[in-house]
């Protein structure tokens, strides 16, 4: 008997990178917006999916109700509900230090202060009122007055929490200073190092993960060492994109607990093909070790940059060492 298959059967589907997963951790800042203002292209990518969307974000300056309000501004539908900051998940991380009514010692925003206060505890402003915890969240209103009362507080035993450790944060006008700079003053002043709540752990993707019951959730983030570092110690796939702090050369130099599944310049990869978005040969690019470097050559005429990175990408993670140099021979 013969078998007649036509043309149109024979092909393969592929599967945009979005079917293979039931859920999507997004970082914010540098991914979704910069600054509040949504970067081009994600309010429609984010749009246009039909699976569970949380956002999980370091920044602690904003409670969830703020980021929803914000999402919603920026063309993006969002909910309290599905919003995970690393305030939040500080006050659970306190929760393992404290007792109800223990005094806390809050550097953050207004939002972090209330969380704390509505999970039982008394906010002190000052290290004479012998807080048991020091927690620091991003506020751009913290200067030497609260750092130096953190610093005191902690040379008389306070334990001492950050929400999260991101030395900047994007912004619309570029990197400003972020909560782990900040965090580092108080760090040179006593020598006493926090725990971070937030990003690179991986409680927070798990946590969000859980909230939607997703078995094959995906993360996307703009930063190797906290988007991307915390999805891969979560043991979840990452998309990273190119919107925010961590470019190609950070990509080409990542330790392999920072190295993300996919790569893209935006958010509209989430529905292109998975398998074209993961480190490997295309666009007609090649890539070779010579000595310490990489030759990149070949690229077709309608080729991007983005393809020649995945291509040098195979080859700079299969060495013991970053490249000195990628060459191009084309």
């Amino acid at each position: 008997m013969l078998l007649n298959v036509s043309r149109s059967s024979a092909k393969v589907k592929r599967m945009s990178l979005v079917d293979e997963h039931d859920a999507v951790l997004f970082d914010l800042d540098g991914t979704v917006w910069e600054g509040g203002t949504a970067i081009p292209h994600a309010a429609e990518a984010i749009q246009a999916l039909n699976v569970p969307c949380l956002y999980i974000t370091n920044n602690a300056s904003r409670s969830a109700e703020e980021v929803s309000t914000m999402l919603q501004a920026a063309g993006v539908a969002a909910n309290p509900s599905q919003v995970l900051t690393s305030a939040q998940a500080a006050v659970t991380l306190a929760a393992q230090h404290l007792r109800p009514g223990d005094p806390v010692l809050v550097l953050g925003a207004s939002s972090f202060r209330q969380l704390v206060a509505e999970a039982g505890y008394s906010v002190v402003d000052s290290a004479d009122q012998d807080p048991k915890v020091v927690l620091q969240g991003h506020s751009p209103e913290t200067g030497w007055k609260e750092l130096s009362e953190a610093a005191l507080a902690l040379q008389r035993g306070a334990t001492y929490l950050a929400s999260n450790l991101d030395t900047s944060l994007p912004m619309q006008r570029g990197l400003m200073v972020g909560n782990g700079s900040m965090v580092a003053a108080v760090t040179s002043a006593t020598g006493v190092v926090p725990q971070s709540a937030g990003k690179p752990e991986p409680a927070m993707f798990l946590q969000a993960a859980q909230a939607v019951g997703a078995q094959r959730p995906l993360a996307v983030g703009d930063r190797l060492d906290t988007d991307i570092a915390g999805a891969v110690a979560a043991g979840i796939p990452a998309l990273h994109v190119t919107t925010g702090v961590s470019g190609p050369l950070a990509l080409i130099e990542a330790a392999k607990d920072q190295r993300p599944t996919y790569i893209a310049e935006d958010l509209r990869a989430l529905a292109a093909d998975a398998a074209q978005l993961r480190p490997g040969r295309q666009g007609g690019f090649s890539a070779r070790v010579d000595g310490s470097d990489i030759i990149l050559s070949g690229g077709e005429p309608n080729a991007g940059s983005i393809q020649a990175l995945r291509t040098v990408l195979e080859v700079a993670w299969l060495m013991d060492a970053p490249p000195e140099l990628v060459r191009p021979n084309s």
